[in-house]
């Protein structure tokens, strides 16, 4: 395989999908090598059947505001691979969707689930619809328009979505409403679910918790410890407030959040009740953070991104591409302990090459992150058996999937005395699922 030959190839035929060609090539150079010591993948065009979704739904959602007008956006779900179960991945309701960005998060999403230990593939679905600024019946009017079209392409044995950036438990709950309705079935098709219907315990915090299990295991693989570190997260959503609550609660200072408006600066750290604000504040449909700095007297620093405030863990917990080169040379100059790309490729290109470059202890989104699917994968579970589990146990579950994605990243990562845990994260999740496309034949 030559990486830079697929990619111009793609390139040329996927124009303006600059997104999806940034996650192809990450994982193409970063597999190359292992790819070329299998002349069976080249034979069974492995990589050109990978890199190419299965299939693409794209359908109108019309629906009708409070004010009698209709309006119509695109609804999408990108069925990338099942080679190792079924699909499996978020729904994204904001008005930058379009195909490259779920094209993208598809591909990752497949690479992603293969490191979770369980069976699922890859899948990424959406709509350029914002849920910013509109009231709750409008919400609920979009989502059941939006599941009158895709409940003919899901299920639990073939596609299960899952919440996303604009898609929490009330959207779900109305998307899954529709779907029971129209389907006349209880089942498993959905993740992220409420707990009175079928939800797991956990999945709100599991991508935030996940992550800090992830560091947790980086550090200790150096010999470090969580205790005493200040850390700086961008966002303040579900996932950026599930890592505040477990590095705090594992001895760290959560220092500074963000959001479009800007960041705040508490040295006191992130604590108690200002945990719980977080949420409160996501709540309130307004995505700024200026009020946390107004409610606790802190510092605020409006129209800045966090990274280049000093200290010793940086974890970007909100949008794609959000930490770019300049971010990384800030960061790089405070020498710090290590960074988590906790969104979805949330770094740019020249972000990660950067800290991998200098060496930095540098956690890739596929697999800091996998811990919020590894939870919806344990739903899945959940709900095929009939059963709840309480928190301690979800808990226990997900401490042994993070542990094991940290094995496997160590296992195909290994550089010396360095760890490249985003060669180590693409070469483990490409290789079982390429072992799986080899078994089945071509198809």
């Amino acid at each position: 395989m030559k990486a830079a030959e697929i990619i111009k190839n793609l390139e040329a035929k996927h124009p303006g999908e600059p997104e999806f060609i940034q996650a192809v090539r990450e994982v193409l150079l970063s597999i190359e090598e292992v790819y070329n010591q299998h002349p069976e993948f080249e034979k069974n065009k492995i990589i050109e059947r990978m890199v190419e979704p299965d299939r693409i739904i794209t359908f109108r959602v019309p629906w009708v505001d409070d004010n009698g007008e209709v309006q119509v956006n695109i609804g999408y779900r990108v069925q990338f691979n099942n080679a190792i179960g079924p699909y499996k991945g978020g729904t994204r309701f904001h008005h930058t969707v379009n195909l490259s960005t779920l094209k993208f998060l598809g591909f990752e999403q497949t690479l992603k689930n293969a490191l979770t230990t369980l069976p699922m593939g890859g899948g990424k679905g959406g709509a350029d619809f914002s849920p910013r600024g509109k009231s709750d019946n409008e919400i609920m009017r979009f989502c059941h328009a939006y599941m009158t079209e895709l409940y003919r392409h899901i299920g639990p044995d073939t596609d299960i979505p899952a919440g996303d950036i604009g898609v929490g438990a009330r959207e779900v709950g109305y998307m899954y409403g529709m779907y029971r309705k129209l389907k006349v079935e209880n089942t498993g098709t959905f993740t992220g679910k409420g707990l009175t219907w079928g939800g797991s315990n956990l999945r709100p915090e599991s991508t935030g918790f996940g992550a800090v299990y992830f560091l947790n295991n980086m550090l200790e693989k150096h010999g470090k410890t969580l205790e005493g570190k200040e850390v700086v997260i961008s966002g303040f959503g579900n996932v950026a407030w599930g890592a505040v609550k477990k590095a705090t609660e594992l001895g760290a200072k959560v220092i500074c959040i963000s959001g479009p408006d800007g960041y705040i600066y508490d040295p006191d750290g992130l604590k108690g009740e200002k945990i719980d604000y977080m949420l409160e504040l996501r709540h309130s449909g307004n995505d700024i953070v200026k009020p946390y700095a107004e409610k606790y007297g802190v510092e605020f620093f409006e129209g800045q991104k966090p990274w280049g405030h000093k200290a010793d863990i940086y974890m970007c917990c909100a949008i794609q591409n959000e930490l770019n080169g300049d971010d990384a040379r800030s960061i790089i100059a405070h020498n710090p302990v290590a960074v988590c790309e906790v969104s979805n490729m949330g770094c740019t290109a020249e972000a990660s090459e950067l800290f991998v470059e200098k060496r930095i202890l540098f956690a890739p989104g596929k697999a800091v992150n996998a811990g919020g699917v590894s939870t919806s994968g344990l739903e899945m579970t959940q709900n095929a058996t009939h059963l709840g589990w309480s928190n301690e146990e979800v808990d226990e579950k997900l401490h042994y999937i993070m542990s094991s994605i940290h094995e496997q990243c160590v296992r195909f990562g290994q550089d010396g005395d360095y760890i490249d845990y985003v060669k180590g994260a693409n070469i483990a999740g490409f290789m079982k699922v390429a072992q799986a496309m080899m078994e089945q034949g071509v198809i």
